[in-house]
């Protein structure tokens, strides 16, 4: 059966499958910048740009910054036809060998196309700190909102240039950086109706780099390095006359048990511990809300007190002649350092305990230090205080995946304890990661989806005691999760051109101007652990083989060169286990297992319905897709697509097609042009209005008991039943339910389509049954 439909939305349907039976690819327009016949045929006015000759000597323009400097740059205005009833798209051609710091922001009618930050549609170009697509030219696809193009043959268009952007800027100063240097080339912009656009055959493209070669270097003499920082570190702390805060405290315990430091097995290690917990204690008492929040921690309210917690942990049996010590908690009262201990770390769990997070990574933080940390170090001090293991292990089981996530906890029976607690409000049966091991933030997440060092230092916490093998469960979903994370690696030199692997961050949700990803094989390295982090606890041979395709790309060293750059104690923390990480990954048998996408490997698809993603490897041809796509606030009908050639990049925004079970509610998207989300993000100090504002989406109807109204952000209020996509040669339909069928039909003059997960042959005309949470696949010939 098929989910009812209203006939509203029908009505937009029949128009996106009429796309789907006839796509065309010509442009109904184009202009050529840079070009003077080209600029004068289209009425080009210019501001503070220049003319280069780019990419393949091509012709381009570059905006300018203003003079006296500031967030604003140069301009350019130009006419172009547009088709009066179709869906319009605006591609762009870019030079993929530019490195840009700053932004592009396409306005149509004198309106904002797109959103600065994390919308569901992008700005034209957003900063990057590499070459995207070296050698080669890349499109961008931006989709026009029909109420500006409707009866129209013709309009005003303009390209903006603006400084770079900080997503996390509290004022308008940290958030909108000035423009100080020129923007990237641009090229060419052309009008077309189909979301798919083929580059006149006259174009001139690059070619991609053939047998990039190995990186020479750095390598293997790094060890040193990171060694002489990270003891270097260890001397310092436990040469400090005053205390130490939470996370020198965790890691001094930590270099307790790693032979190689100057702290291993020293008594002087658990004096300088001991005293900083004591320490961490008398500034609790003063302000219990530390236990809520340490500002010393790098997200205060995720934290809590667990840093101490760890310690404590970690340093059980040489802590246990001292916990019945009396110590004064700083305001004249005495008592027990295991009371003392018990009491700030009793506090810590039961507050983050009733202050849960919802998305993944944080979930995972949260859980780790806030709840389960604490309640470690608590059933080393006070274990009658403490939880049960089995009891507060669920937590983390909830955090990656294993069970369902059951939201904060009430804290109490009384509505004063209910109203001390934060409820996210998503349901009995919310999982913070898909069956098929990718986390949910809300959909496929790229650089906050790379939870692998989380996921494993939540393993490293349930071991009993340092060395011993922790919760197999846990290690079993890392495993999961670091095959799922191999799909989204794909072949691309690095900023030098030399052989690597990158981060697909461009369908990511969270992922806002990542263009290229990072270079990154198995585990993404991060503050808190190295490239080697996961699979050196986990040994699994298909990730040990990704592992090797790093060491032998030399890449685990450059990245390793890369962390060292920065000076914080987090990174020196993540560099702690490294010498022991890459002296083990050395000593395993060679694996013949790599990234999926690595150039010769096997054709393959993977799908992920939950999270509405799809991976294709065919031939040469690399496309990743969310058809679940920024819909935070309801159905919006786009998908995002990254299709990849040896000769072409395309990075496109488009429409798709999409079923679901109305709700009778409606989101009107409000005149937002910063953040698509969180009431706009910053305000801009000039008067700027979206092209999108004033559209109508209908809300998908939501499972009961989940609170919402309309313009919350919901996982539910704008996912699909069923999507289908047409990009291309590709025909993809995805059914995200688990009880319905669904039916996708063949265009009638469909070129010998193949369906890509049997490899089979399908007739042109046919209807294909897409059954309950799986993906059809139809690649057709051009």
């Amino acid at each position: 059966m098929r989910t009812p439909l209203s006939l509203l939305w029908a009505t937009f349907l029949l128009s996106a499958a009429a796309a789907i039976a006839a796509p065309s690819s010509s442009a109904l327009d184009r202009i050529a910048f840079g070009d003077p016949a080209s600029e004068q045929a289209h009425g080009l006015g210019a501001a503070r740009t220049e003319v280069i000759r780019g990419g393949l000597d091509e012709p381009a323009r570059r905006l300018l910054p203003n003079s006296p400097v500031d967030w604003q740059g140069g301009i350019i205005a130009f006419t172009l036809k547009v088709d009066p009833e179709k869906e319009n798209y605006a591609t762009v051609r870019f030079w993929g060998s530019d490195v840009t710091s700053n932004n592009l922001i396409l306005f149509c009618a004198g309106k904002q196309i797109g959103y600065r930050h994390l919308g569901d549609i992008d700005i034209l170009d957003i900063a990057g700190g590499a070459p995207g697509y070296n050698g080669r030219f890349f499109y961008q696809t931006s989709p026009l909102p029909l109420a500006l193009t409707r009866g129209q043959t013709e309009l005003k268009f303009e390209i903006r240039g603006t400084g770079p952007t900080w997503g996390y800027g509290a004022t308008f100063e940290k958030y909108q950086h000035a423009m100080t240097e020129p923007t990237r080339g641009i090229y060419a912009m052309a009008i077309h109706t189909d979301g798919f656009f083929a580059p006149p055959p006259d174009e001139k493209q690059g070619f991609a780099p053939l047998n990039p070669p190995t990186r020479p270097g750095p390598g293997v003499e790094l060890i040193d390095t990171v060694k002489h920082r990270v003891d270097g570190e260890v001397k310092k702390l436990l040469g400090s006359a005053a205390p130490l805060n939470q996370m020198q405290t965790q890691f001094l315990a930590r270099a307790y048990h790693v032979t190689w430091t100057s702290g291993a097995g020293k008594p002087a290690t658990v004096t300088q511990v001991v005293k900083s917990l004591d320490a961490t204690f008398a500034v609790y008492r003063k302000n219990p809300r530390l236990a809520e929040s340490d500002p010393a921690t790098p997200n205060a309210d995720w934290f809590g007190l667990g840093p101490s917690g760890d310690a404590i942990r970690l340093l059980a049996v040489p802590l246990a002649p001292l916990l019945d010590a009396t110590i004064d908690d700083g305001q004249g009262a005495q008592l027990t350092r295991r009371a003392a201990y018990s009491e700030m770390l009793v506090a810590c769990r039961d507050w983050h305990r009733r202050h849960r997070r919802l998305y993944t990574n944080q979930s995972m933080i949260n859980d780790l230090y806030g709840i389960y940390l604490a309640n470690r170090g608590v059933a080393v001090v006070d274990p009658a205080h403490a939880l049960p293991e089995k009891e507060i292990r669920r937590y983390l089981y909830e955090s990656i995946g294993l069970e369902p996530w059951r939201d904060s906890d009430a804290g109490g029976e009384g509505p004063a304890e209910r109203a001390g607690s934060r409820n996210w409000g998503v349901g009995s049966n919310y999982w913070q990661l898909t069956a098929k091991g990718l986390t949910k933030e809300l959909g496929y997440v790229g650089y906050y989806g790379e939870v692998l060092d989380w996921v494993t230092s939540i393993y490293d916490a349930t071991r009993p005691a340092p060395g011993q093998p922790g919760d197999e469960k846990i290690r079993a979903q890392l495993v999961r999760l670091e095959k799922a994370r191999g799909v989204f690696r794909y072949p691309m030199v690095d900023a030098e051109g030399f052989r690597a692997m990158r981060i697909e961050t461009i369908i990511g949700w969270r992922d806002g101007g990542h263009y290229p990803g990072d270079v990154a094989y198995g585990e993404r390295p991060s503050w808190d652990g190295s490239a080697l982090y996961s699979v050196a606890a986990t040994l699994d041979p298909e990730s040990v083989g990704y592992a090797q395709q790093m060491l032998a790309d030399n890449q685990f060293f450059a990245s390793l060169r890369d962390r060292l750059k920065e000076t914080s104690l987090r990174v020196t923390a993540g560099l702690l286990g490294v010498p022991d990480q890459c002296a083990l990954l050395k000593a395993q048998p060679p694996s013949a297992h790599r990234l999926p996408m690595t150039p010769g490997a096997p054709d393959f698809v993977f799908t992920d319905e939950e999270d509405g993603v799809v991976a294709v490897k065919h031939g040469d041809e690399l496309l990743y897709v969310s058809l679940y796509w920024r819909a935070r606030h309801a159905v919006n009908f786009l998908a995002r697509v990254h299709f990849t050639t040896p000769t072409v990049d395309r990075i496109a925004v488009v429409q798709e097609e999409a079923e679901f079970e109305p709700s009778g509610l409606n989101y009107t998207r409000p005149d937002w042009t910063n953040f698509g989300f969180g009431g706009g993000g910053p305000r801009y100090p000039a008067e700027l209005h979206s092209a999108h504002a004033g559209e109508v989406l209908p809300i998908a109807k939501l499972p009961e008991g989940v609170r919402f109204k309309p313009g919350d952000e919901s996982v539910y209020a704008g996912k699909a039943s069923f999507y289908t996509l047409r990009y291309g040669p590709y025909l993809i339909g995805m059914n995200t339910t688990k009880d319905k069928t669904f039916e996708m039909k063949i265009p009638a003059n469909a070129n010998a389509p193949r369906e890509l997960m049997s490899s089979r042959p399908v007739l042109p005309g046919a209807v294909l049954n897409v059954s309950p949470r799986s993906t059809v696949v139809v690649r057709v010939m051009p």
